[in-house]
């Protein structure tokens, strides 16, 4: 679990953090109707996050609110466009071109959602795993082809598919690959951006217990990114909800299913209810807004049955639960007590308190 700093809670600050976004923004340039004329895209604004080591941070979202962005902000693949990501109380960005590449290549981790596009197709098992060590000149080239059979023993895979190339491979062993690969300079941080999405349900478990026996065999502090909310939910210590590019709310996750405090959380698990205990979702009506043009005020005003005019001209700042590390940015928030078969139960879910 994170230890929060003694102070005020606004930016949910941890205490010897690994990685820590202040303020962080990306905004992208994309070409709309005109030849000249291009739009901005708010991928990620105004994100206040801190990574503990050793903590599980879940992210949450529908699709295009800007977990990807976060997952590479995290990792140093992306640069904010404004703000600043600290590595160990270090601005990354501030560090000499081949230090942060030390210091990100040596330390952190990265797993992509589809590990056929992530492996090079062209290169053997041995030679995707030996590569960061190539890179980043680690030991003796007896020691990497050690690291390389410890490395497949370690996620799973037989020795006999170290010449073995990424399309001889099941989706599984791809990914159990890709996981390696990983981990081969030993990181202290592996973010996971939705790595089970394009495996078959029936291995899909198989990743998922391999990820949670590697961070708790390695002490890796873990960011995993995934539609899969209630897996999310069971993995996590900590769960971050993020809509249109924004962190609305940070929750404990063993919390997070009925003591959310924000209308879009407990919207999104009342979709994925439980087995045991199911529960009609909590109807959200229309799309998601457009990055390019965001509402103003708080961006999911124009799905909430909470929403005012308040909402329409002022962007919540966070305010804290009674909870430890439960903050949340709403006006109107849903009330602690409050379960979500409640809401559920409202006569008109749509219609404003």
């Amino acid at each position: 679990m994170s230890a929060l700093a003694d102070d005020d809670g606004d930016r949910g600050r941890v205490m010897n953090a690994l990685v820590e976004l202040s303020d962080a923004h990306v905004v992208h340039k994309a070409r709309s109707g005109g030849l000249f004329t291009r739009d901005r895209v708010y991928a990620l604004t105004g994100a206040d996050l801190a990574i503990a080591p050793g903590e599980t941070v879940g992210v949450v979202g529908e699709s295009g609110c800007g977990k990807s962005t976060l997952a590479k902000v995290l990792v140093g693949v992306e640069r904010p466009t404004r703000g600043t990501v600290a590595f160990r109380g270090q601005d990354l960005w501030a560090m000499p071109p081949g230090e942060r590449r030390r210091a990100v290549g040596s330390s952190t981790g990265m797993i992509f959602q589809d590990p056929s596009t992530a492996l090079n197709r062209r290169l053997t098992v041995r030679q995707i795993l030996r590569d960061p060590l190539d890179v980043h000149d680690r030991g003796t080239r007896g020691e990497r082809e050690d690291r390389v059979r410890e490395l497949m023993s370690l996620v799973g895979l037989p020795r006999a598919l170290a010449d073995a190339l990424p399309g001889q491979l099941s989706g599984g062993q791809r990914q159990r690959v890709a996981i390696a690969r990983a981990l081969a300079l030993d990181p202290d941080l592996v973010v996971a951006d939705e790595p089970t999405s394009a495996l078959d349900v029936s291995v899909r478990a198989q990743i998922l217990n391999l990820l949670l026996d590697l961070k708790e065999r390695l002490g890796l502090a873990l960011v995993f990114v995934s539609h899969d909310i209630q897996t999310v939910r069971r993995m996590s210590d900590r769960v971050i909800t993020m809509y249109l590019g924004r962190i609305v709310e940070e929750c404990p996750a063993a919390l997070v299913t009925d003591r959310a405090r924000h209308p879009y959380t407990r919207a999104l698990f009342s979709a994925t209810p439980g087995l045991l205990d199911p529960i009609e979702p909590i109807p959200l009506a229309g799309p998601v807004p457009s990055a390019t043009r965001p509402p103003s005020g708080c961006p999911f005003r124009t799905r909430c049955w909470k929403a005012d005019a308040t909402c329409a001209d002022e962007m919540p700042g966070f305010s804290a639960a009674s909870a430890p590390a439960h903050r949340f940015r709403c006006h109107h928030p849903v009330q602690e007590d409050e379960s979500t078969r409640d809401l559920v139960h409202r006569r008109d879910p749509m219609e404003a308190p």
